[in-house]
Formats: structure tokens, sequence, C-alpha cells
């Protein structure tokens, strides 16, 4: 496991036990924030985010881990059988790059939603509102983090998901785990997803470490 991710984990443990209450956030309207690693890293990932969670439950937080996968997955299981038969046989007749650029144009509407209404990201804001509710006594002891971003690439920029969870999560704390690179060639927010896609800088969360 490397340095910076052991470094990114502890920053934010610390914000989020913070005396004062949940600090991953200046503004106590936008309380989201990312923690970026290599996409190499998954499964060390995986095992900072349990022992995250284990601290946190152990003081009375109550916790919710999404998985950006099984909500694709739902979503492209939704369309139906016959539906996924033909964009399968469709796609195993295309070549590599037309092959790739139909599945965008099938999955990347499922996905997204119209401007981000009935997309990906209502599924997320609505279980995080369902969490929040099922658990008022909780409200500044509640987190949510939403993982397994990777399988959004590339229909997907996670940029966008973010910016269409503000104002829907009743201000309960968001970190996105984020597979991606840091530019800071770019700008010092600046993140490339998976280290494949150009970098955007378009982001209001703060970033760990």
């Amino acid at each position: 496991m490397s340095k910076k991710l052991q470094e990114a984990f502890d920053a934010l443990e610390s914000d989020l036990i913070d005396d004062n209450g949940p600090r991953i956030s200046t503004m106590r309207n936008y309380r989201f924030a990312i923690v970026p690693y290599d996409p190499d890293e998954e499964f060390a990932l995986r095992g900072k985010v349990q022992t995250l969670t284990s601290k946190l439950i152990a003081n009375s937080w109550v916790v919710l881990s999404i998985s950006l996968q099984q909500l694709v997955l739902d979503r492209v299981r939704a369309q139906g059988d016959d539906w996924m038969t033909r964009v399968v046989a469709m796609e195993r007749r295309l070549d590599r790059d037309r092959a790739l650029k139909y599945l965008r144009d099938r999955l990347t509407p499922i996905i997204e939603g119209d401007n981000g209404v009935g997309g990906i990201a209502d599924d997320c804001a609505r279980k995080i509102r369902e969490f929040a509710a099922a658990n008022p006594d909780k409200a500044e002891r509640t987190l949510a983090l939403i993982g397994r971003a990777g399988s959004l690439y590339p229909f997907f920029r996670s940029s966008a998901l973010l910016k269409h969870l503000d104002g829907k999560t009743n201000h309960v704390p968001v970190v996105l785990l984020y597979p991606g690179t840091r530019r800071t060639d770019v700008s010092s927010g600046a993140l490339s997803f998976m280290g494949l896609v150009a970098p955007d800088a378009d982001y209001r969360p703060r970033i760990y470490p």
C-alpha cells in the first residue's frame, strides 16, 4: 500500500471524528470529499475502507457503502433480457473501436439519465437519503462511502456524479473513492479518471490527503 493512500485515510479519519463534528469540507452545505487512489491499489483501498468502517462503527457511527458497479448492473438488468441479448449480439459483430462506441451510445443514457435526473446519481442520492432517514439519531455520525467507480469507465465521469448529488443527500458526509491520478501539473485539484481520461479540474470537494 502506498504512503499516500495511508496518509489519505489517516487524514480522513481525523477529520470525520473531529470533536466539532465531521469537517471533510469547509462548507456546511457541501459535505463531499474525494480519496483518489491508483487503480492498481483497488484491493488495498478496500482494506482501508473496511478498517475505517469498523473504527467508525465501534464509535457509534453508521456507515453506508454504495457500490457503483452494483448500481450499473442493476440498471442494465432493468432493461430486460431481450435488450441485453441484442446489445451483446451487436457488440460481438463489431470491431473493437466501433463496439466501444456502440456500448457508449447504449449505456451512457442509462447511467447518466437526463441531465443527471433519473440516472445513477439519483440512485446514490436515494440510498443516502433513505439511510439517513433510517438513522435520524445519528445525523452527525453518518457517512456514505461511494466505491467501485472504475465500473463507470469509460461511460461516465465521476465529476458529473458529485455535481448531480449536490443538494440531494440531507447533508450526509459523502466520500467518493476515486480510481485515478492527481495531476498537480495541471492544477492542484485536477484528477484523471483511471489515469486514462484527460485531467478534469472541475472539482469542488476536498481531495485527500
